[in-house]
This record gives structure tokens, sequence and C-alpha cells, in this order.
């Protein structure tokens, strides 16, 4: 058993802040010790933790948690945060059904001021939190952790436009973990930015603005000098330019550094931004070397590392959705030089690592920004060329009005790799691409399918991008029933359907990823099933027919159910004057927490048991009942 003597004796961020200094350094080796055995044995979000240790400890050493305010961007970063907060014990079930989410929670602790996991939103939300202090007259500070990747997105730039309008008391922490301080210039810089974030520098500066003021050229000469000194001795002077007072960058793991330079940062009044630079995977030398392959693994024995696992000789792995795509993007490029690929920040994500090296000149990695790799795509589409945008559900949420607008009134030829459509597991409710199928049948112009296995989804690809105009392609996260995927490519017939399993009374009319538990229920009641592929244009004429000739019909989905793929059948139904009793299967009118998929996927009943249930209990109700027919 693993000791941790002095991580023993924090039970919240008071017990940190008890401690002398000199202990710190320490409690991060116990922390970073306890970061790698934990992830170590439940999977989840490792280099960027082991990245923030020290940052961690430090924020809560300074600020007085939380009753001062800590939002971190993402959350990715949290586990060291968990753990000084009281929820070390939790650990052990991170990430799994009904234990500790991966990320922060107001429900879960005091100290989790903000709910994350879409990135960059939190300079928005300190900036929230700073102005209602000052509203309700409260002293404490709003301070947001955010990376450098989230600092790509729009959304943070808009927030760093507004900071300065509306005097808010906010500190805004890059954490900057994508570039490196040499020895000397860290030392440098690190003298620097205490000396910049001190009291003598914020007051002289102040007393020598007043002094100036008075004589307008000397003034605009002054700022001129200390433009110039600061462009020598510091990255930019963009942020001052958004009226922070920008002090940095220095070294994310040195303690003392991080206190000092912290501590007199929360002295200082107005928006401030403290750049710190940081390495991922921190302390684990695997995950230092490899911080991609080791940002969110699975269970792995930490003494070894990630082990690949080796099939057995006559065992022929299935691929998965993502390795699909990849492939069929490589395929389809060889064959249309208009082909190009778009993706904001998830090139391993989405799959697109050997395209990015075979076709560099055709890949666009626009970082995260959504809105714009949509308008992007837009705008080539606009010119003749045949974009792709791979990006997950979730994260096309975040491009809606530039989906509808620039996309769809147009009309424009975009193809929309979808993946995670459905329920994804352990990154739970923020994750779960529950909401695609609703929020995108709305939309005109728009073509949207569901494949059932991994042909399917490679065929459906090609029918997107032989289709003239947008079209959206969502398929589930892991492997399918293992389908062979046949080389050739073959575009479907847009808006059919078909009937896979003939049966009676009882027709089960399934979308996408839950044909085969569909499947199964129908085999023990004697039902239909049919395979929909497309939910818009949903095939009326395949629903007309089986609404004709059987009792009841069942809707089945790996979304959710208001709005959804069941929703366009029952609108397709009272469209041709059918009455025939409906039961719309999908996923509830509730935020599904994380878990194990085939667990979540039972809860919801959209398991072979869970739509028996639903239909054989239907029946049992309505025994002796006649259907309604077609008027």
């Amino acid at each position: 058993m693993a000791s941790y003597p002095l991580l023993d004796t924090i039970g919240d961020p008071a017990d940190l802040r008890r401690l002398d200094r000199k202990f710190l350094p320490q409690l991060a080796e116990e922390l970073r010790r306890f970061i790698v055995e934990s992830v170590a044995s439940t999977g989840g979000h490792f280099s960027s933790n082991l990245g923030t240790v020290e940052l961690t400890i430090a924020l809560h050493y300074v600020f007085n948690t939380p009753e001062d305010r800590i939002v971190w961007d993402v959350g990715h970063q949290t586990y060291g945060h968990k753990i000084l907060t009281g929820r070390r014990a939790g650990m052990a079930k991170l990430r799994q059904k009904g234990g500790l989410a991966g990320f922060p929670r107001r429900e879960e602790s005091p100290y989790d001021t903000f709910g994350t996991a879409h990135s960059s939103t939190s300079i928005s939300a300190a900036i929230g939190m700073a102005v209602a202090a000052r509203a309700k007259g409260e002293d404490r500070r709003a301070i947001a952790v955010i990376g450098d990747g989230a600092m790509t997105a729009g959304m943070a730039f808009e927030a760093l436009n507004n900071v300065k309008h509306s005097g808010a008391n906010v500190i805004v922490v890059l954490n900057d973990n994508d570039m490196s301080i040499s020895e000397n210039v860290g030392a440098l810089n690190n003298y620097l930015a205490r000396l910049m974030s001190g009291r003598f520098y914020a007051a002289t500066k102040k007393t020598a603005e007043k002094m100036l003021s008075v004589a307008p050229p000397m003034k605009e000469l002054a700022k001129r000098i200390e433009e110039h000194a600061k462009g020598m001795l510091t990255p930019s002077t963009l942020f001052e330019e958004f009226g922070l007072n920008y002090t940095g960058p220095i070294d994310g793991h040195n303690l003392e550094v991080l206190i000092e330079t912290l501590g007199n940062v929360a002295r200082l009044d107005g928006p401030q931004f403290l750049h710190v630079v940081t390495k991922k995977g921190q302390g684990y030398k695997l995950a230092e070397e490899d911080p991609i392959t080791y940002h969110g693994p699975g269970k792995f024995d930490p003494t070894v590392g990630l082990v690949k696992a080796k099939p057995a000789p006559e065992a022929k792995p299935k691929p998965t959705y993502t390795q699909v795509f990849g492939e069929w993007l490589c395929d389809m490029a060889r064959l249309d030089k208009r082909l190009i690929a778009v993706t904001p920040a998830m090139r391993e994500g989405s799959g697109l690592v050997k395209f990015s090296q075979d076709f560099p000149d055709r890949y666009f990695d626009v970082g995260i920004a959504e809105q714009h790799a949509v308008t992007f795509a837009a705008g080539m589409a606009a010119e003749g060329i045949k974009p792709v945008v791979a990006i997950y559900s979730t994260f096309l949420q975040r491009a809606y009005d530039q989906l509808i607008h620039d996309v769809a009134i147009q009309n424009l030829p975009v193809v929309f790799a979808l993946d995670r459509g459905g329920l994804v597991g352990a990154d739970g409710p923020t994750h779960h691409g529950a909401y695609d199928l609703a929020y995108l049948r709305c939309i005109p112009n728009l073509v949207v399918m569901a494949p059932t296995d991994e042909n399917e989804c490679r065929q459906m690809l090609y029918t997107g991008f032989t289709h003239d105009g947008p079209s959206a392609i969502r398929y589930p996260r892991g492997t399918g029933p293992g389908a062979e995927v046949l080389k050739s490519m073959q575009a479907l017939p847009i808006g059919r359907g078909s009937i896979v399993r003939e049966g009676k009374r009882v027709a089960i009319l399934a979308f996408g990823s839950l044909l085969k538990p569909a499947l199964d229920a129908a085999a023990e009641l004697g039902a239909t099933v049919a395979n929909m592929r497309f939910v818009k244009p949903i095939d009326e004429e395949l629903v007309a027919k089986l609404a004709s000739s059987h009792e009841l019909l069942v809707t089945v989905e790996e979304g959710c159910v208001m709005g959804g793929a069941g929703s366009a059948v029952l609108e397709a139904l009272h469209a041709g004057g059918f009455s025939v009793p409906v039961i719309q299967l999908g996923l509830p009118d509730v935020f599904v927490e994380h878990g194990d998929p085939q667990q979540l996927l039972a809860d919801c009943g959209l398991d072979r048991d869970g739509i028996l249930k639903s239909i054989r209990e239907h029946l049992s109700r309505t025994s002796g009942r006649r259907p309604g027919m077609a008027a």
C-alpha cells in the first residue's frame, strides 16, 4: 500500500493553507504519485492533471477557496483539485456510475464553482462571478484557469474583449503547456514576473501615469518605451491591449514562484492576467514524452505504462467507427481532389491522423473553434471544394448558428462526420451525443443519416459526399456489430430504409446503433424490424407500409426522445392519416450521467431486455383492442 503521510493530513484547502511552505514540494510529490496510481486503476484524463499539480496547490494555498471562486476551463486538469477538496476517497470510482465526475460539477462540491467540460467558458463565467460579487457587495476574487488550447477559441477572446468594460475584479491564469522555458530565461522571467506583480511596481506605474498625463507627448513616449521594453522581456502585450495587467511567463512547477506571484496578483485591483508555463505529464516520464497518448488512457500498470494488446493470430480486431471514417476519408481523397478535411482540434479523436500525414495540404485543424470550422468549410464549399468536417456530436452544438445560416440556408455541400453519437460513457452528460438527431432534423436542406454497422457507415459517408447539399452522418463511439467493410462504395438512395426482419403485429423501426438489440428483441416477439437509415428525409413510404400492416409501431434510437427520430415517424403518421399506436424509445428527458455505456443504455431501457419490457407492458395494457388503420 502506497504511503502518503502529508496528503493524508489534507481534508480540505483549509488544512493545506495551514502547512508551512517548506512542506509543499513534498505534498506536490505525494499528490502527483496519488494521481498516477489512481488514474492507472480507473482510467481517465492523465497528462493534463500531472501538469497542474503545483498550480492547483498554489491556487488553494493563496486563495480562500471556496469563498474565492476558481473556475477550471474544460476540467481535464481537476483531479488534484478534487483530491485536495475532500474527494480523495471518491477517486476510486472516478467516472464510474454513481462515482465522481471526470469534470467539475457544482452538485458534487462547493469547491466546484462552475460546471465545465466544453472548452473556453472559464473567463466568461469568472467575469460573471466577479460582477455578481460586486453587485452583492462581497469581497472575493474570481479566478479563471484556462489552457493555451482553450485560449484559441473565439469565446475566450469575446470574454477578454469584455473584461475591461465590465470592470470585473477577475484573475485569468493561462496554463500554457505547449512551450518550455530554458533555465536561464526561466530564472529571468520569474524574477521579472514577481517584480511586475508587486505593489511597488503597480504604485510606481500609477504615479508615473498621473505625472505624465499633464504632458501628453511625454506620456506617449513613455508608453512606447514601456511597450518596447515589455516586448523584449515578455511574450506579448496583447492581453494588456484587452485591459488586463499582464504578468509572466513563470515556471508553473516552481511552488515558491507560483505562490509569491499569485499572492502579489491577488492584491492588485482590476483584471489581471498571469501566464504560467507547465509541462503535460510532469513527473511521469512516459506521459511527458507522449502527452497525447496519455491524455485520457484506460487502466494501465504505472510501472510499465500503456501496452497495446496483441490480438490472437486468428482474431481480426474489429475496426471502430472512427477508424472506418479515417480509412474512408483517405480512400475518398484519392478519388476526389476536391476533398478537404477540417477538424476543431480533434485529429486523434476523430480518426484523422493518417489523413493529416498523407494529405497535409488538404488537412486543416483550426483549433478549438467549432464556429470557425463550420463557416470555414462553408466558404470552401461556396468555391467548389467538398469539405468534410470531422467533429463530435456534442461539439457541433457549439456551431449550430453557423450550421443553419452559413451551410444549410445556402445549401452548400458540406459533409458533417459526427463521431460520438449517443452515449459515450465515462465523460458523462457534457459529452453524450444525445441531441444531434433532434437538432439536425429540423433544419431544411440537411440530410441526416445513422448507420447500423461499420459498412453502412462507409457507404453513408460516400452518400453524403456525393450528395449536392449538406449532410450529416452520426455514428457512435467504439466498435459496431462487426460487419465486413467493403472497399467498394455505393451511394444509398436518399430517404430509403428497408425491412430486415419480417414479423407480425409489432414493427420496430430502428435508427442507427440500436438495430442489434431491436433484432434481438424482435426474435423473442416474432416482430418486424426496419432499418430506417435516414432520420431526414424519413422514409414515409416505409412508415406507411408498416403502419398499415401492424398493430403497434416501436421507434428505437440512441438519442433524445423529444424531437428525435421517433418524432419524425409520428409526424409522418399524422400526415398520412394513421392512428396506429406508437412507442418511442430513446434517451429520457434527463441528463444521463457518466458510467459504462452498456449499463447506461440498459438503464434507459435501450438494450434487448428494455425493448422487450416496454413492448410487453404496452401489449398487456391494450390486449383486446383493435388497432387504428389508415384513414
